[in-house]
């Protein structure tokens, strides 16, 4: 079996090239090369793995989940990293998805300093031990991190990688870490989003309006046309928090949205939920305020008597179609919006105010909803038959029939990969023996490996083909009896939630387009033919 290269930065090598030292991945490559080749080992350019990231989970880390995956089918021999911590330095239970992988596989990991063997049993418990002294040292340098961030906060310095809007970073002179100056660009919409909250805009008369923060979003985004901060639109959200954050009184804030992890499903989730204020830290910063504390204050005090309330729980869900509707114009999931007239009925309106798409009553939306999956099932299932190989055979038999097909397909490449294999460890011992000179064995084994690549990509997309039809299989034997059950049953149930679940288990997303404002049209006129409805069913791929 081949050799592969995996070849990742931690945060020290990124620390270390921002000194000038050269780029770890070309060093930590030469290194194993050199290795590689004392060991009269080839390794093809495509098997080298390279990542960048330097996250602390494998769940953060694409290259290594392939790489993993690999190891797990026993694709490979042997892994050369230039140390076992590259691997896996985070959580234990990363570690121990490592040391499976590996063991399980009987797949070698070579170092500069040692081959790991994972079927024997000292190499097993040196490797573990690895692990864990290196998971040890990434606690104490995380926790040296934290107490030199806060110190630093203390100190007066911004500490965050990217600055509030209004402000630039700029770093200390002779000193580490890091300031705000004002942006020339930005920091006059600071001061005007304070000035129209707390005193308001100037009317003909000469009064003063002020503009609550829905105003405020519309007036940037429909008037002025001033981008948000990432390029986008303006979110009360975001208007809120610019009005809140001290920082622009010359304070820095710190732990204000800490992040917490949660494991929900067997996945480890990030949230970053409002602390207590006895636990967020606010000191004087060095930098220069752009609103007086007067004026903060009093939008403060304006805050306090408007709060943002949170969706009562004890409620239930009322929208049955909550969370799958998209804005065909933004993006923004499009919400349920009640009225106090018990006459007019709950609309589904985008909550974007920037977002020219109209509304439409609910239950139209509904309606139209189901009519579309009932199309989309009639012509789905049409496309299935018409794709069905002979006059007497079902769409399940004819796809049955060609996955049978593939998986033989499948076998007979195995069997080339594992001649090719074989042949290539026939040229080492032909190379040991001198009957092969190093030119005459790097030409053959070059030949070899081009026949293997050539190989390994059939085989890759006859795989890709018996995925397609192990999808397709699945559509037809799960996907399409549930959604037919939904068509047929979908009005007689009444709990919103019921519904909302049983939409969500065949829906991706849905989305909702409509240009035409007829709300004030006469009452018999149907509003459903004036909006679009684009459906994504979950299947299987």
């Amino acid at each position: 079996m081949p050799y592969c290269m995996y070849l990742r930065k931690s945060r020290a090598d990124i620390e270390a090239e921002a000194r000038g030292e050269e780029e770890t991945l070309a060093r930590h490559e030469r290194i194993l090369t050199e290795l590689a080749m004392k060991m009269n080992i080839y390794i093809p350019p495509e098997a080298i793995y390279r990542e960048v990231v330097t996250a602390e989970t494998i769940a953060a880390r694409p290259v290594v989940q392939r790489l993993l995956s690999e190891v797990g089918e026993g694709l490979w021999e042997g892994v050369f990293v230039v140390e076992v911590e590259r691997l896996a330095r985070g959580e234990t239970i990363d570690q121990g998805i490592v040391a499976q992988a590996f063991k399980y596989s009987g797949t070698k990991i070579i170092t500069p300093i040692k081959t790991f063997d994972p079927n024997d049993e000292y190499d097993e418990e040196y490797f573990e031990f690895g692990l864990f002294m290196s998971r040890r040292e990434y606690k104490t340098i995380n926790r040296r991190l934290q107490r030199g961030r806060i110190a630093s906060i203390k100190e007066g310095k911004y500490p965050a990688n990217v600055a509030p809007y209004g402000y630039k970073r700029k770093k200390l002179e002779k000193e580490k870490g890091f300031t705000l100056i004002p942006d020339p660009e930005q920091a006059p919409i600071v001061k005007l989003i304070f000035e129209w909250y707390t005193k308001g805009v100037q009317l003909p008369n000469g009064k003063y309006e002020r503009l609550g923060v829905s105003k405020i979003a519309r007036k940037l985004n429909n008037e002025l046309k001033i981008p948000a901060a990432k390029g986008g639109v303006w979110i009360l959200a975001t208007i809120r928090d610019i009005l809140r954050n001290p920082v622009y009184i010359g304070k820095v804030r710190w732990n204000w949205r800490p992040q917490i992890k949660k494991l929900l499903n067997g996945e480890i989730k990030r949230e970053r939920p409002r602390a207590p204020e006895d636990k967020w830290i606010i000191v004087e910063g060095r930098h220069e305020p752009l609103i007086d504390e007067e004026t903060f204050n009093l939008a403060q005090y304006y805050l306090s008597l408007n709060p943002s309330a949170p969706a009562p729980k004890d409620l239930g869900i009322k929208n049955p179609l909550a969370g799958l509707v998209v804005c065909g114009v933004c993006g923004k999931k499009m919400v349920r919006r009640p009225y106090n007239k018990s006459t007019q009925p709950p609309t589904l309106i985008c909550t974007n105010s920037a977002c020219d798409n109209v509304s439409s009553p609910l239950y139209i939306v509904e309606e139209k909803l189901l009519r579309g999956l009932e199309k989309w099932l009639r012509d789905y299932k049409l496309s299935l038959e018409k794709g069905a190989q002979g006059e007497q055979k079902t769409v399940s038999d004819a796809t049955e029939t060609e996955i049978k097909l593939i998986n033989k397909t499948i076998e007979q490449l195995d069997k080339e990969i594992a001649t090719i294999e074989k042949q290539k460890n026939n040229l080492h011992d032909l190379l040991e023996q001198g009957i092969y000179t190093p030119e005459v064995f790097l030409k053959r084994m070059n030949l070899l490996e081009k026949k293997l690549r050539q190989t390994k990509e059939d085989k890759k997309n006859i795989a890709a083909k018996l995925e397609e039809l192990t999808a397709k299989k699945k559509n037809i034997e799960v996907v399409l009896p549930k959604i037919e059950k939904i068509v047929e049953l979908y009005w007689s149930i009444e709990d919103p939630a019921e519904k909302n679940e049983l939409l969500r288990d065949v829906l991706v997303k849905v989305e909702y387009k409509k240009s035409i404002d007829n709300r004030w049209k006469k009452r018999g006129a149907r509003q459903m033919d004036f909006f679009e409805l684009s459906i994504y069913p979950r299947l299987a791929k």
